[in-house]
């Protein structure tokens, strides 16, 4: 082939949506971030080692040791349900369970993988706000002597909940002393965690390593990224087999300096920070908006990106057909509206209007 060939595009490609839509279903729908895309392009181009030996892999380990600490170890992968079904694997035995939350999204929203791929048992228990405590991990810790019971051996939360509340570090330190003192590790579901941080106005390792979380995964789509998510293990006694499991998983890459690199221009700088921050953001001036609407009720606090919300079935509809959202609650007439990175103050704006008259026929 010749040189020309290479260097020169030439491509059928088509544009098929239209750039000015917005919708508040899922952070997902965003696209990807500008920065994150010259990211890409930057590690385009001549050959690197393939299956993470490249160097944008080798550099991301520094820049992850920088925000969760110096025992931090990386594992890039494709997505989040792999990322955490990965996780719970290397932190449990084959006759394991993982304590979480009734609504968190290993149990409700994964398809049943850490049950069917992880072959782990989910104890799952009711909470408010979808915060776990020591009190309500107690009621599934136990019969550790029991061989006909599941063995408890990992506590699993969610920051972000998947309620929108954050949990605070003090919170975290108290589940996770509560955990040790049983001989549970702890794992922290980080899709949204950027959201938390930006929230509390506090560094990553806060919400991880200093409050003794022993692994999370962390959410690359939900703030910008193309593709990809991370593992990353604080405490290493409390893992086993990382690369053999996410190979087996189906969660290694061959070209896995497309995913580092994304990683790399999230939290080299600040660009984590300045669009989750924004996210909230809009999340915060969406809810004081339809807060003024009659008829429309806020059921959580609003402490990340997402806004949970009662409004009569038949108005709910009638928006859909405005814009894209999803009902979290169908029969209680519960839906959420999500905001992202390129949620822009008039897209709120818009939607609040469309609220308001939806409301009032």
């Amino acid at each position: 082939m010749a040189d020309s060939a290479i260097v020169t595009p030439v491509t059928d490609a088509v544009r098929r949506h239209d750039t000015e839509l917005r919708g508040f279903a899922s952070d997902n729908y965003a696209g990807a971030h500008p920065e994150i895309l010259a990211a890409l392009a930057l590690a385009n181009g001549g050959h690197q080692v393939s299956y993470g030996e490249d160097d944008y892999t080798a550099h991301l380990q520094d820049v992850m040791r920088a925000h969760f600490g110096p025992t931090a170890e990386t594992f890039p992968v494709f997505n989040g349900t792999g990322a955490n079904v990965l996780a719970l694997q290397a932190a449990t035995e084959r006759w394991g369970a993982v304590i979480c939350a009734e609504s968190a999204h290993l149990h409700v929203d994964e398809c049943g993988a850490p049950e069917r791929v992880g072959g782990l048992k989910l104890l799952t228990v009711p909470t408010e706000n979808g915060k776990l405590t020591p009190e309500l991990i107690d009621r599934e810790a136990f019969g550790w002597d029991d061989e006909h019971r599941a063995q408890p051996q990992l506590v699993a939360i969610t920051q972000t909940t998947e309620l929108g509340t954050c949990y605070t570090p003090e919170e975290i330190r108290e589940i996770c002393d509560h955990a040790h003192e049983r001989g549970m590790k702890v794992f922290l579901d980080g899709s949204r965690i950027a959201n938390a941080a930006a929230t509390l106005g506090l560094p990553l390792r806060a919400l991880t390593t200093d409050a003794g979380v022993d692994l999370l995964s962390f959410g690359g789509t939900k703030n910008g990224l193309v593709f990809g998510e991370c593992v990353v293990v604080l405490n290493p006694d409390a893992v086993r087999a990382m690369k053999h499991l996410r190979k087996m998983s189906m969660q290694l890459a061959s070209k896995m300096r497309f995913v580092s690199a994304q990683f790399e221009a999230l939290l080299t700088g600040d660009l984590w920070l300045r669009s989750a921050s924004h996210a909230n953001a809009m999340a915060t001036r969406l809810a004081e908006g339809v807060r003024a609407v009659d008829g429309v009720e806020l059921l959580y606090p609003v402490q990340a990106n997402g806004v949970f919300a009662r409004l009569p079935h038949d108005a709910a509809v009638r928006l859909q057909k405005r814009y894209r959202f999803y009902f979290w609650d169908e029969p209680a007439g519960v839906v959420r509206w999500m905001c992202s990175f390129d949620t822009t103050e008039a897209d709120v704006d818009a939607f609040v209007a469309a609220v308001t008259e939806e409301m009032a026929k």
